[in-house]
C-alpha cells in the first residue's frame, strides 16, 4: 500500500488538477471565450488534468486570446513564440493520448484484461489503440477545416501529423509507467481505483509531453503538422 504522506500528496494533485480543468472550462463557456478551432475546447481542459495550474497559465497565454470575445475587446492576439506553437501542438496530440489513456485504464482494470499474465502489456496496447484513435480524430478537426479537406483526405493528413507524435509521447508515459510497475510497486501493485495511481499517471503524462516535444517541432518544421 503507498504510505499515507503519497496518498494525500496524491489527492492534493488531482483536486488542484480537476479544479484547473473546470476553471478552463468555466472561461470557456460561462464567460464566453469560445474558441475559434473547437476542438481546443477539449485540449486545454484535458491538458489541466495533468498540468493543472500551468494549463492556465498557458491557456490565458495562448489559448483566450484566439476566442471571437478576447478579439472584440482587445483587438488581434499576440503573435505565439515558436516554443508556444510546439507546447499547443504537443497538447493537442497530448489529449487524445490522455483521454485514450484514462478510458483504456479503468476498462482493463474493470475487465481484469491481461496479455502474457501481466496487466501492464494489456495497459499499453488498449492506451494506444485509443490514443491512435483520439488523437486522429483530434488532429482531423484541426487539419480538416483549415485546410479544406475531404473526410478521406483528412484522415490521412491527420495520421500523418500525429501518429509520431502521439508515439512519442506514448513513450515517455509507457516508461514511466514501467517504472511504477516494476520498481516503484512492485508488489503489489498500484491499480486504477487509486489516487496514487492516477498521481503517478500525471507524472507520466507530463514525461510524455516533453518526449513529444522534438518530434513536434520537427513535423511542425516540415509542415506536416499545421502549427497551432
Amino acid at each position: 500500500m503507498p504510505p499515507t504522506w503519497l496518498t494525500v500528496l496524491a489527492w492534493c494533485a488531482l483536486g488542484l488538477a480537476f479544479a484547473s480543468t473546470v476553471v478552463i472550462l468555466f472561461d470557456i463557456y460561462a464567460r464566453g471565450h469560445r474558441q475559434r478551432m473547437r476542438v481546443m475546447e477539449i485540449v486545454w481542459p484535458v491538458t489541466a488534468l495533468y498540468f493543472g495550474p500551468a494549463a492556465i497559465a498557458a491557456y490565458r497565454a495562448w489559448g483566450r486570446p484566439k476566442s471571437q470575445r478576447w478579439q472584440a475587446e482587445h483587438g488581434d492576439p499576440p503573435d505565439k513564440p515558436g516554443y508556444a506553437a510546439t507546447a499547443v501542438g504537443v497538447s493537442h496530440c497530448g489529449a487524445g493520448c490522455t483521454l485514450g489513456d484514462i478510458i483504456a485504464e479503468f476498462a482493463i482494470f474493470a475487465l481484469g484484461a491481461t496479455i502474457a499474465g501481466t496487466a501492464l502489456a494489456a495497459e499499453f496496447v488498449g492506451d494506444f489503440v485509443l490514443a491512435v484513435l483520439l488523437g486522429i480524430g483530434f488532429q482531423y478537426f484541426a487539419i480538416a477545416p483549415m485546410r479544406g479537406l475531404a473526410v478521406g483526405k483528412g484522415i490521412v493528413e491527420a495520421a500523418k501529423a500525429d501518429v509520431l507524435s502521439l508515439t512519442a509521447f506514448q513513450v515517455g508515459l509507457f516508461g514511466w509507467m514501467a517504472l511504477m510497475y516494476f520498481v516503484f510497486f512492485p508488489a503489489p501493485h498500484l491499480h486504477p481505483n487509486d489516487p496514487v495511481y492516477w498521481f503517478l499517471m500525471q507524472i507520466g503524462m507530463i514525461a510524455g509531453f516533453f518526449t513529444a516535444w522534438p518530434v513536434n517541432v520537427w513535423l511542425i518544421r516540415r509542415g506536416i503538422k499545421e502549427a497551432m
